[in-house]
């Protein structure tokens, strides 16, 4: 077969992925509960899809930047506290947040009622850092600042702060 021949060849169409209310893994980490909708998997790896559920009160992470995705939080219900270097953002339900690559960030729940966001990775590579973060807590290492910023090490994310 020619190149020609190969070029004209008809493509399988990809495939759609369909996630119910109900489907998703799910990870738990602390008092956030995440529903990945999309891992990357249907996506050649280019985006990521997750819903997270921030019971009230809820730390995020510590501040850091990625060099390699970018993120976008979309809140769903609740106000969420976006913290972009040096400023704070409340983000209530029905604001788009989107990070690109080196920027430092980080968020949490400050308020008394739960927040729930949908996040977008572009591309996917930072589910695996939840999951990874999943895995030690069931080893029994606790969800410490250093535990986080040891599993972002190993997605192209580095501390914003004097953590490192």
């Amino acid at each position: 077969m020619t190149g020609e021949e190969k070029a004209d060849a008809p493509q399988a169409a990809p495939a759609v992925s369909v996630v119910g209310p109900g489907d998703g893994e799910i990870i738990v980490l602390g008092t956030t509960r995440m529903r990945v909708l999309e891992d990357g998997s249907n996506t050649g790896h280019r985006l990521a899809i997750a819903e997270s559920v921030l019971a009230p009160h809820t730390e995020g992470p510590p501040q850091h930047r990625h060099a390699g995705h970018d993120e976008g939080f979309y809140v769903l219900s609740g106000t969420v506290r976006f913290t972009v270097g040096d400023e704070d953002h409340d983000a209530a339900a029905g604001t788009l947040v989107v990070v690109p690559p080196g920027t430092p960030h980080t968020f949490a729940n400050p308020t008394g009622q739960p927040a729930v966001m949908l996040s977008t990775f572009t591309p996917d590579l930072y589910v695996q850092y939840f999951r990874d973060l999943q895995e030690g807590l069931a080893a029994g290492r606790p969800l410490t600042p250093r535990a986080s910023l040891d599993a972002m090490s190993r997605y192209a994310t580095e501390p914003a702060t004097g953590l490192g």
